[in-house]
């Protein structure tokens, strides 16, 4: 797993990694809503973090082991949100994020179901696209 600076800016894109994504990555806290956890998770893939997509993944879904490939996450952009704040039990965040791999760019675009268990969000499954 790589580390980040403590002054550098989130790979999330959403403020400075201390305190954006960081306290989650190093166990100190849980997210508070669907969003922070999608990016939480988007900081987890770029930084390897494969204990801690598992562990934020619902169990019902998650599966046994990740093997991560070999891109390199270069960016995310929220698209959606429907529900998933801090008084909701299920939560829809759609994103599009990119990535390099072998010279190549490209994109993925997906809308994620999160739901609150135990006070806590979990990613639980890519949903279909709306049209």
């Amino acid at each position: 797993m790589n580390t980040v600076p403590r002054s550098s800016a989130c790979p999330c894109g959403g403020g400075n990694y201390h305190d954006c994504c960081g306290a989650y990555l190093r166990r100190e806290a849980w997210p508070a809503t669907a969003e922070e956890l999608m990016r939480s998770r988007y900081t987890a893939f770029v930084l390897r973090d494969v204990e801690y997509l598992l562990r934020t993944w619902h169990p019902r879904t998650r599966p046994e082991t990740i093997d991560l490939d070999e891109r390199t996450w270069t960016g995310l952009t929220i698209t959606e949100q429907v529900d998933g704040t801090e008084d909701d039990q299920m939560g829809i965040i759609g994103f599009v994020a990119t990535w390099v791999a072998a010279g190549e760019h490209g994109s993925q675009t997906e809308r994620s179901a999160f739901v609150r268990r135990a006070g806590r969000w979990f990613y639980l499954a890519a949903t279909p696209e709306t049209e």
